[in-house]
């Protein structure tokens, strides 16, 4: 007899970032009699969303049209907008960037603290009835009858050597006649429900970025709210899709991020050291002059589109947002996507529990009805036009296909590859010479995960699993030179050259929940599992 203790509801939903809060949300005006529980693996709703979002309020005015009377933190619009072709030296400027790129256009949109949004939301959700359980991680999916019946949260206190510890306590079940899962992009519960529903049979292999933020504080004379920076190009190689932004809002503030695609093939690149170098480049080094940073984090993102998305329902339960791949890539934005995501299953589900059926397969049918699928049609062709002809000519492809087709092209590219297919030998790959640290613009790895204030409990297990060290000598090293060690942007896995034979160190505490060595891991042998509630990184209110 199992000694966790068990609480029922009608819908559990696992993630508390904005598509699970929408659902939650929209799950009880349209039924205030509806039970919902959220479960949220960081200390507080926001601890793991570091900032820095454009956000488009289409999804949030159709869930609150009153939203700018209710104090939503929407209080920095887009006021300016640049985008730049980056050589080593030298911006070029694209012109008229809403007919050139209309993707990237943001008239009407607002720079947030998305982690601020999502507390607003949470309190929302809490004022209509919705009960929310921050640090606690779903560690495990209840599968009955082949029907998700609900999630368990981890055990607390078990040791490093899988010993109950003084302090332990027995997971808890929430049981539910539907559980959506929003855990993000890579969501290790949503991983379990892909493979044993097959969800992604017929479709695209998914594609990754790896995002990687910092928020700075400016003197008050260079704040510029409402700016809004894009790049691309250097110091990718033309193969590698990626590109810098950097916005101006709230007090003095700006958030600055690198995101690079996870299909990259020069298994020597590291994309923590090109966001860094970046910073120096004429166009973005002179945002920091003076300034100090504040905050440092990382997080993988989905960027497959809609050739990507698995089936979206399962007996028992639904993905919605990043954890399905909702993320339009162009725009690079996905709250308003995963927002109404979230709205849409939570119709499903209110009509699956009149009807009592095993399914909320009204899901699917609601996506394709809706402006989140038209926008994600529209789109589909560029990310993989990247992936296929590289930077310059998937540019090129990217305005034709706006402004000529208007994003109604005959034909839809696709994607060939995982990402953990493309790298290249190192034998084969160009070693990159990265610049040191300054430690005024750029710095290094570890006194920037001290800015996540992530914290692990040492004692506990260790959540990175690596299923067979012996295939990490074979392939990781002996083949690609441990690429783990380059792409983990928080200094997780360092590989040691002895005199014996190079092994694998796992530095868990430092791991800020990127979810990057799930995905690209060359014989995905290494797992990203839950570690204890409230683990992880903190990212404070505001920030």
């Amino acid at each position: 007899m199992s000694e966790r203790e068990a609480m029922e509801f009608d819908v559990v939903i696992v993630g508390g970032g904005p598509a699970g809060l929408a659902a939650a949300i929209r799950l009880r005006q349209l039924n205030p009699e509806a039970s919902v529980c959220l479960i949220e693996k960081g200390s507080e709703i926001g601890a793991h969303i570091v900032s820095g979002a454009v956000i488009e309020p289409r999804a949030l005015e159709e869930l609150f049209p009153d939203w700018l009377e209710r104090g939503a933190p929407l209080k920095t619009p887009v006021t300016e907008e640049e985008m730049y072709f980056l050589t080593e030296k030298k911006g070029f400027r694209i012109p008229a960037l809403d007919r050139v790129m209309p993707h990237l256009a943001n008239h009407g949109n607002y720079v947030v603290s998305l982690g601020e949004v999502c507390r607003w939301l949470a309190a929302q959700a809490e004022e209509l009835g919705v009960e929310i359980y921050p640090g606690f991680a779903g560690a495990e999916v209840l599968i009955e009858k082949n029907r998700v019946v609900g999630v368990a949260t981890g055990d607390m206190g078990i040791t490093r050597d899988g010993e109950k510890g003084p302090n332990y306590q027995p997971g808890m079940e929430l049981r539910a006649t539907y559980t959506l899962f929003a855990e993000g992009c890579r969501g290790s519960l949503t991983k379990q429900v892909m493979e044993h529903y097959n969800l992604r049979k017929g479709v695209d292999p998914q594609t990754y970025g790896l995002g990687i933020k910092e928020v700075w504080e400016i003197p008050a004379e260079n704040h510029r709210p409402g700016l809004v920076v894009h790049s691309f190009g250097w110091p990718l190689d033309d193969k590698t899709y990626g590109g810098a932004w950097l916005y101006h809002f709230g007090e003095n503030l700006v958030s600055y991020g690198f995101v690079t695609g996870l299909d990259y093939e020069n298994t020597w690149l590291s994309p923590f050291d090109e966001m860094q170098r970046t910073k120096l480049h004429p166009v973005f080094r002179k945002h920091f002059e003076g300034g100090r940073r504040l905050i440092y984090g990382a997080r993988a993102l989905s960027e497959g589109g809609l050739q990507s998305i698995p089936r979206l329902t399962f007996p028992g339960g639904a993905l919605l947002g990043d954890s399905a791949g909702f993320l339009n890539t162009p725009k690079i934005k996905g709250t308003h996507t995963a927002m109404k995501s979230g709205m849409l299953a939570a119709e499903a589900v209110i009509d699956a529990l009149k009807a009592e059926r095993v399914e909320p397969a009204s899901y699917t049918s609601l996506v394709r009805q809706s402006w989140l699928y038209d926008e994600l049609k529209t789109a589909r062709n560029v990310r993989p036009a990247f992936a296929r002809w590289g930077s310059k000519l998937g540019a090129l492809y990217a305005g034709f296909d706006a402004m000529v087709l208007r994003g109604k092209a005959p034909w839809t590219l696709h994607f060939k590859h995982a990402d953990n297919e493309t790298l290249k030998p190192a034998s084969l790959s160009t070693p990159i010479d990265y610049p040191k640290p300054d430690n005024k613009i750029t710095f290094d790895k570890l006194s920037s995960v001290f800015l996540s204030n992530t914290n692990h409990e040492e004692d506990q297990p260790v959540h990175l699993k690596v299923r067979n060290m012996g295939l990490w000598k074979t392939v990781n090293w002996d083949v690609f030179h441990s690429p783990e060690s380059r792409y983990c942007p928080a200094g997780v896995y360092e590989a040691v050259d002895t005199d014996v034979e190079a092994r694998l160190v796992i530095n868990a505490q430092n791991c800020v929940h990127c979810k990057t060595c799930d995905i690209k891991d060359p014989t995905q042998n290494i797992d990203w599992c839950t570690p204890e509630g409230a683990g992880g990184p903190n990212y404070p209110a505001g920030m």
